[in-house]
């Protein structure tokens, strides 16, 4: 295995899904979601995959498929939180690389997973994720669809729920169509990390800019930790949050099997 590809993915599962009660186990297509999650990551070519779950209904719906199932707590606050449980149940090295992959990415493109995994071999960083280019004015004035500035190095500035950078000129014309110059980046909510920086992120306390903007990603920016960020090498299809989500996926499912 190369260096580029030696990484895990680590999987959080949590059975009380606020606006999806019981979301791991909702079927798709016949099968359990985190089941269809757990091959994206294995088909992404992992040295090993682990989920996260806090019930044992999740493990089970796993038997057999290939990945390692870590029973975690059933009282923690982030999916970060269970995932650096989850590394010390799995005994991996500080330096391991770990790919976070939310637990409602059906569709999650393997070369994204590798291309997070890639970032964290490529540079001197403490995480890693990234962004797709924003071609909806929609999307970028939907307080839902978190956004992201990088430096020329690539490391990100700031995430935020509002348009960043905000186009002055532009929108004090027109704020019905995108502006014509700049870079706009929507943020995908996967990351990479190296297991000993998984604790250290989990042990810090909540930052205000976290707590304002209800982005768990700004602790450690607030921190003075970096954080890369590349451009995903293909689309990653929206997620699975709510019911209509869970719809949406399986007319794609059918879709796609004509």
């Amino acid at each position: 295995m190369s260096l580029a590809r030696d990484f895990v993915v680590a999987i959080p599962a949590r059975y009380a899904a606020t606006r999806l009660p019981g979301k791991p186990l909702q079927l798709l297509a016949g099968e359990p979601l985190v089941l269809h999650v757990a091959r994206r990551a294995l088909a992404a070519g992992a040295r090993e995959v682990w989920v996260a779950a806090d019930d044992e209904r999740i493990a089970a719906a796993l038997d057999g498929c290939g990945v390692r199932v870590a029973m975690t707590s059933t009282g923690h606050a982030s999916g970060t939180d269970r995932l650096a449980e989850c590394a010390r149940i799995a005994g991996w090295c500080d330096d391991t690389v770990v790919v976070n992959l939310q637990g409602d990415e059906p569709f999650a493109p393997a070369a994204g997973i590798r291309a997070v995994a890639e970032l964290m071999h490529a540079g001197n960083t403490e995480m890693a994720t990234l962004a797709a280019p924003i071609d909806e004015v929609e999307t970028l004035l939907d307080p839902n669809a978190v956004k992201l500035v990088r430096a020329d190095s690539g490391q990100a500035l700031y995430f935020s729920r509002a348009p960043i950078p905000w186009p002055r000129d532009a929108f004090a014309q027109d704020r019905s169509r995108m502006p014509t110059q700049g870079e706009w980046l929507r943020h995908i909510g996967i990351y990479g990390y190296r297991a000993g920086f998984l604790q250290r992120f989990a042990a810090l306390p909540p930052g205000r800019l976290e707590q304002i903007e209800s982005l768990e990603q700004l602790r450690v920016l607030e921190a003075g930790f970096r954080i890369a960020v590349g451009i995903t090498p293909e689309p990653f299809p929206p997620g699975v949050d709510t019911p209509e989500d869970l719809a949406r996926a399986e007319a794609r499912i059918a879709a796609d099997r004509g």
